[in-house]
């Protein structure tokens, strides 16, 4: 496998990266002044809500779309100056099913890989369809594959060149549980093994499990850059989940997020707890299921994006 250069530089920089699109309705600001590095060997997770910016900010580092101003780059190589020396440093694998329907798995690897300069690369391809789960499809046309299988083929297309850098934008959207499994298994290895990792997901539970270091992108601009466990520590630490089937008291309905019988509450303390379920007593709520646990990602992300302003000062 070749050397990961180690000279200090980041894996990814973004500097005050910013894309505008004018149409007929006006002008819209995708990003405002994005700025952040991830450093080499990093299982860095880029997390926001739909429209938040983050697939116009991995098309503006994969040289797919241009930034009206700022700069990024690639393990030093700038993604506009040095475009192809940056590419050949990432391996992207898309939200979209984009395959060749007139090839074998093994011949979209082996043309992959022709894209890269990369020769006599058998054993590699053969070893990512081995750990890929795609050892028996190796002779399949892509038309024939269901959509978990073309997803899997997509990852190893990303890393056919063995790039340092591998950005995987929402890699396990709509997919089973065993490819999730695969997949983390195999890219976890890789980050091990000094490889630099971009996450972007919509399962938090993933990042949460997986990521490092986190920022957060809401309206285009990063609202939350931190590692992953002072996220959690910075949010309240006790959650009171139930169901019911009782109206909550209007106090606790402002404060909780309600996901049909589910509830879930946080608590600062042990007796804001307690406050909590005297007041559900108080009230007649018909308790079932009881659970009193620590903030997930989940809690931690929807804190903050209800929270913008003051969150956004401190990640400054």
């Amino acid at each position: 496998m070749p050397l990961i250069p180690s000279d200090g530089c980041p894996a990814v920089r973004f500097d005050q990266v910013s894309k505008t699109y004018t149409g007929a309705r006006g002008t819209f600001r995708a990003l405002d002044s994005v700025s952040f590095e991830i450093a080499q060997g990093e299982f860095f997770g880029l997390l926001g809500p739909n429209g938040a910016g983050k697939t116009t900010l991995i098309s503006i580092l994969a040289g797919l779309a241009s930034a009206s101003s700022g700069r990024v780059t690639v393990m030093g190589h700038d993604v506009v100056a040095d475009y192809a020396a940056a590419r050949r440093a990432l391996g992207i694998v898309p939200q979209e099913l984009v395959f060749d329907p007139f090839f074998t798995v093994r011949e979209s690897l082996r043309i992959q890989s022709g894209y890269f300069g990369v020769k006599n690369n058998e054993a590699w391809i053969t070893e990512l369809l081995e750990q890929l789960g795609l050892a028996d499809k190796a002779k399949a046309n892509m038309r024939q594959l269901s959509g978990g299988m073309k997803r899997r083929v997509l990852v190893a297309q990303a890393l056919v060149h063995r790039p340092p850098v591998i950005v995987l934008d929402e890699p396990t959207a709509g997919v089973d549980v065993e490819l999730r499994q695969t997949l983390w298994h195999f890219i976890s290895r890789l980050n091990r093994e000094g490889h630099t990792v971009l996450l972007t997901t919509h399962y938090l539970e993933e990042a949460e499990a997986l990521c490092g270091r986190i920022a957060m992108l809401k309206q285009g601009r990063v609202v939350a850059l931190d590692r992953t466990a002072n996220l959690l520590a910075g949010t309240a630490s006790t959650m009171l989940r139930f169901k019911t089937d009782s109206a909550l008291p209007p106090a606790l309905q402002a404060q909780a997020r309600i996901t049909g019988r589910s509830v879930q509450i946080t608590a600062r303390d042990a007796a804001e707890v307690e406050h909590l379920l005297a007041t559900l007593r108080a009230a007649g709520v018909k308790v079932e299921d009881l659970e009193i646990g620590r903030a997930d990602l989940e809690d931690v992300f929807l804190e903050i994006m209800e929270g913008t302003a003051a969150v956004a000062q401190g990640a400054a």
